[in-house]
């Protein structure tokens, strides 16, 4: 009986100890503050009969993803400025470009607008000689993800986006289409 009752013991000591300790890693977030590609560009070429041609990159901060785009040989004033769905510049006109990049099915509108498409980067405004250039922080778009600008297409149009018609601001002709693309 001694036997038995001391095994007992034993067996609920057993159940009662504390699990030992583990450490847990939390999977990396796919926000874009989640580690991996830093920095990604897109080099602006001229669509059929436009001379217009630039740089925009794309940099990973602490509160988004920075824009920082130089064009040239745009007519003075403002130009749409948006991401599109496909990274495919291959028609003379742009259009192989597909439409504004909108993976959430939201209306067009401004940059800094409640409701916008993901690549709604509303215009860059040209000086007299026909050069732009843009420098802003996007919380929008994303290195990974739904919202993942890579393997998408940079378009600047001919025209102002009026930043309300739908569905993609009337900015008329493509003027210079790129390719997102990660910088190793």
């Amino acid at each position: 009986m001694a036997a038995a009752m001391l095994a007992l013991i034993n067996l609920t000591a057993c159940q009662t100890r504390p699990a030992p300790s583990v450490s847990v890693t939390t999977p990396p977030s796919t926000s874009v503050r989640a580690p991996g590609i830093r920095t990604a560009s897109a080099q602006l070429n001229p669509t059929q009969g436009s001379s217009v041609k630039g740089k925009v990159s794309f940099i990973r901060v602490e509160n988004g993803i920075r824009v920082v785009a130089d064009v040239t040989g745009l007519t003075p004033g403002p130009h749409g400025f948006h991401v599109h769905e496909k990274g495919d510049c291959s028609a003379p006109d742009g259009s192989s470009a597909g439409a504004h990049f909108n993976p959430y099915g939201t209306t067009h509108g401004d940059l800094h607008a409640d409701q916008r498409h993901v690549g709604d980067f509303g215009n860059l405004v040209a000086d007299n000689s026909g050069t732009a250039h843009v420098d802003f922080v996007d919380v929008r778009i994303a290195f990974e993800g739904l919202a993942s600008i890579l393997g998408k297409a940079v378009i600047v149009h001919a025209n102002p986006d009026d930043l309300v018609s739908q569905p993609a601001g009337n900015a008329g002709p493509r003027a210079a289409c790129g390719v997102i693309e990660p910088v190793p």
